[in-house]
């Protein structure tokens, strides 16, 4: 059986750097394919193996993981699914944040019933998959690659496997829906496969395809453990190797692993060169807005907010908790919604809601407060008028 391998890492590990370091101890014979989601982290990998290397070797590609499904899964054997496309060439992908392949009126505006926009159904292939001018919607890629790979009788991960010996899959927590199944086909080929990834940080997905749904808020380990067992043995799960932050101090650490009981809890590395700058202003405080002007003046610490209707400092710099991940600073103060308010009020605060009596998790939340709280090296402030008399475990009241 191959070494295919699930990495389940903490915040601030090192996962990027691992597996760049796994691809350049690698003989230069193999041929390496390090793919991942969104384009930053693309371009962190890029910046790790520049830092190593002069120049990307020769038998390393990095590719986001759409231009890799667009160039390795979808145009080689096209024609197969559908003979329109012996006629008609895709000219690219379309980006579908939501639903895609929505019915439109004579006006182009969407047609609604009971609520909800009317979509084509896979018997209408061309707008099933595809817009006017031929892009294919991003959401209906992997789709489309396992009923191409099917009609070739394998073909397409064959080729791929005939290209590539290794494929590693960085952030691996953020592929949902048919992504999954490609995942389970490349587990059953030649390839050799790496996926890491934290699934506390699912704070984008590739697609919000209804296959696989129970997996896609982070539980790539049960999609392996449950989907491909036959494909896998006992020490195919690693969740100790990539628990120790490089980033985080101690208090950062176990405050964050609250958010997430069910996981192990994540660890300050003990590396010499990571605990050397220990500064008098350490840990995890609530901060009153009274004090925030001077709080930014002294600590000059990057502000992280929801989105951008956010009251903030604006002389000071400013991201979205979204747009703060992979991202390391020395010290941030988190401006928290009102169900992140209630978390810190209450750690056992459920981030889910009731609707049409049913559970429904509160988009995103949990995952991007977690974001949020491990960016920082030394220090995490949070924007929190508490009373005097208020008392919060693992977490410090800041005052002049």
């Amino acid at each position: 059986m191959k070494n295919n391998k699930l990495y389940i890492s903490a915040a601030g590990s090192g996962k990027t750097t691992f597996l760049v370091n796994k691809a350049l101890e690698l003989d230069k014979t193999k041929q390496i394919l390090i793919t991942t989601y969104t384009v930053d982290n693309e371009e962190e990998i890029r910046k790790k193996i520049l830092k190593k290397r002069s120049s990307i070797p020769s038998n390393i590609t990095v590719q986001g993981w759409f231009s890799f499904l667009l160039q390795h899964g979808v145009r080689p054997y096209q024609g197969s699914i559908n003979e329109m496309l012996f006629e008609n060439d895709i000219k690219g992908m379309f980006l579908s944040e939501g639903n895609s392949s929505i019915k439109n009126d004579e006006q182009g505006k969407p047609i609604y019933y009971q609520g909800r926009p009317l979509t084509y159904g896979e018997n209408d292939f061309k707008n099933f998959y595809f817009t006017k001018n031929w892009k294919i919607y991003s959401d209906k890629i992997s789709k489309f690659i396992v009923g191409c790979n099917e009609k070739v009788n394998g073909e397409i991960i064959s080729r791929m496997s005939r290209i590539y010996s290794h494929i590693f899959i960085d952030e691996v927590q953020d592929l949902a829906g048919y992504d999954l199944e490609i995942i389970k086909l490349l587990f059953n080929s030649n390839v050799e496969i790496i996926l890491v990834g934290d699934p506390r940080q699912v704070t984008y997905l590739t697609n919000h395809y209804k296959k696989y749904t129970k997996y896609k808020d982070g539980n790539i380990k049960e999609f392996i453990q449950n989907e491909c067992k036959s494909l896998i043995d006992e020490n195919s799960i690693d969740e100790n190797s990539l628990k120790k932050s490089h980033r985080n101090n101690k208090a950062i650490c176990e405050y964050s692993s609250k958010l997430y009981p069910e996981y192990e809890k994540s660890e300050p590395c003990d590396c010499n060169i990571c605990r050397s700058n220990v500064s008098e202003h350490e840990g995890v405080f609530l901060i009153k807005k009274e004090n925030l002007d001077y709080y930014l003046e002294e600590y000059n610490p990057i502000q992280l907010i929801w989105d951008k209707r956010t009251e903030i400092n604006n002389n000071y710099p400013a991201l979205t908790f979204g747009k703060s991940k992979g991202k390391t600073y020395e010290r941030v103060l988190i401006y928290p919604t009102s169900n992140i308010k209630k978390w810190i009020k209450d750690n056992t605060f459920d981030f889910t809601k009731f609707e049409n009596g049913k559970k429904k998790k509160i988009k995103d939340a949990k995952e991007k407060f977690y974001v949020a709280l491990t960016r920082a090296r030394h220090s995490v402030a949070i924007v929190y008028d508490y009373k005097e008399n208020e008392q919060f475990e693992g977490i410090q009241k800041y005052k002049i």
